[in-house]
């Protein structure tokens, strides 16, 4: 990348979450991800740009020296740090402005600093065309947390029955952020049971949120507009899809119905997940289930027999493996972490020079990831432990909000491929790609607020599923006296 001859028009909108905004190069396999401040932040320009290198670069450490050993080299991509040209950044703004959601534009894009992350465009697999005219596909996942809290800290029972997700659901119904209710569960997704992830698959289908996309060509073809009224055009993905399903089963009248099309589609993501990149090619991919927790959510509408009772594991090296031993690093729940917040903030207002060597802001190095690796096993009532405590929950809450990105490309009937790289070896012939992103570090001083946050999404969802099962009673109630009333009714 020649940044002295940067130009705002080889680059367009990609997206943007939170706390950045994306760009991507409209010839290269590239994108720029750029910071995202309040308005009333970026008044203060020499303090933005120097929050900015801080941030910018603390997070390329983060992803490289910490969640790319415990996840895998194959699946993380790090990115660079790069100084743009400031004229080309504010020209940038300006051009992207117009394309930006209108729920993200309480926040603008860093222009001061010209601080970004260059990172490869994981919508795009290269150099896999192989002479085929179909544009590659790109499924993006948001999966969220995969397990029940087996902590012995969780105070409310409904916690170890029914999953943060499909809790959190109730809340942002009633708060406006979603129109509709998702019936996804992660803990269906990490199952490992293919029945199960299927149906998981075909829910973020239907109704995606912000925790499924699908890209054809780099170009985003299939997600969840803001406040979207609508429920999702099955028929018009189905159309997208269908010239990658070619083949001759399910056929209707001469080409592949929609239902068939998006079968082959949910079960080719499906089997991407399941992948194992490291198994052992002389016998069976070794196979991880999550300790001490609960494998169903009650609140998941598959049926209990087909929970309770399927084959449910994954292969170890899989990335949904992967990233479940990971989260699993909370083994405390938030319950569990904030009085250990509490005695580290203790220990700090007597001695706040230790906040360096405890880590707290970074630096996220070797050091850091074996206070993460080495946390003492029982509570010994040390800071030591607490500290320990308190990483090893930051790096799980990453990977609970990590994306997974499953890229898929045709190939031709004649190329070879290395086994670990193609899917379903009969037609249709796909290889593919799969990475991890969004791997920022959580804050340490968002601590508190996921403390609260917890208690308000279980206490909501106490309440609104018991006014439903009083109204239920109520109903049932009514019903049982308007027949008594019909039977001693007098002709």
């Amino acid at each position: 990348m020649e940044l002295d001859k940067m130009d705002e028009n080889d680059w367009k909108y990609h997206g943007e979450g939170n706390k950045s905004l994306v760009v991507s190069h409209v010839q290269h396999s590239s994108v720029l991800r750029l910071l995202k401040y309040p308005s009333q932040d970026a008044e203060h320009t020499q303090q933005t740009t120097e929050q900015a290198c801080r941030h910018i670069h603390s997070i390329v450490d983060f992803s490289k020296n910490v969640m790319k050993p415990l996840l895998g080299e194959a699946y993380v991509h790090s990115g660079e740090v790069v100084k743009l040209p400031l004229d080309f950044v504010r020209h940038l703004s300006l051009k992207v402005q117009q394309e930006r959601p209108e729920l993200r534009c309480d926040k603008v894009m860093d222009t001061f600093s010209g601080y970004a992350l260059c990172l490869p465009n994981l919508t795009q697999l290269n150099a896999c065309h192989f002479g085929d005219h179909r544009l590659p596909l790109c499924v993006e996942i948001k999966p969220k947390c995969g397990f029940l809290p087996f902590s012995v800290h969780v105070s409310k029972e409904c916690k170890r029955r029914v999953c943060r997700f499909c809790m959190h659901q109730h809340y942002k119904l009633a708060n406006g952020k979603w129109k509709r209710q998702s019936r996804y569960c992660p803990l269906d997704l990490f199952s490992g049971n293919k029945q199960r992830m299927y149906i998981a698959v075909k829910h973020l289908l239907e109704e995606p949120q912000n925790n499924f996309k699908i890209f054809k060509g780099g170009e985003l073809i299939f997600s969840c507009k803001d406040a979207a009224e609508q429920t999702p055009d099955m028929s018009a993905l189905a159309q997208q899809l269908r010239p990658y399903f070619t083949h001759n089963a399910g056929l209707y009248k001469g080409h592949l119905s929609a239902k068939a099309v998006l079968n082959e589609f949910i079960q080719v993501v499906s089997s991407a997940l399941l992948s194992s990149w490291n198994c052992s090619r002389t016998g069976e991919p070794k196979k991880v289930h999550p300790a001490d927790a609960r494998g169903y959510c009650e609140a998941s509408p598959l049926h209990r027999d087909l929970l309770r009772n399927g084959n449910n594991s994954l292969s170890k090296d899989s990335v949904l493996s992967r990233i479940l031993q990971v989260q699993m690093l909370d083994n405390l729940d938030i319950e569990g972490i904030y009085p250990l917040y509490k005695r580290v903030e203790q220990y700090l207002e007597e001695f706040p020079k230790e906040r360096s060597r405890l880590q707290i802001d970074g630096p996220y190095n070797d050091s850091y990831l074996e206070k993460v690796k080495n946390c003492p096993a029982e509570d010994d009532g040390s800071i030591e432990y607490a500290i320990g405590k308190v990483h090893q929950y930051r790096v799980a809450m990453t990977a609970k909000d990590c994306s997974v990105m499953i890229t898929l490309a045709p190939c031709g009937e004649d190329q070879v491929l290395e086994s670990s790289l193609e899917i379903q070896p009969a037609k249709p012939r796909l290889t593919y790609s799969v990475s991890i992103l969004d791997l920022d570090p959580k804050p340490y001083d968002a601590i508190p607020y996921q403390h609260k946050l917890d208690s308000k999404i279980v206490n909501y969802y106490l309440r609104s599923t018991h006014s439903k099962q009083d109204l239920s009673s109520s109903s049932s109630l009514l019903m049982e006296r308007e027949d008594r009333t019909l039977v001693f009714h007098p002709v």
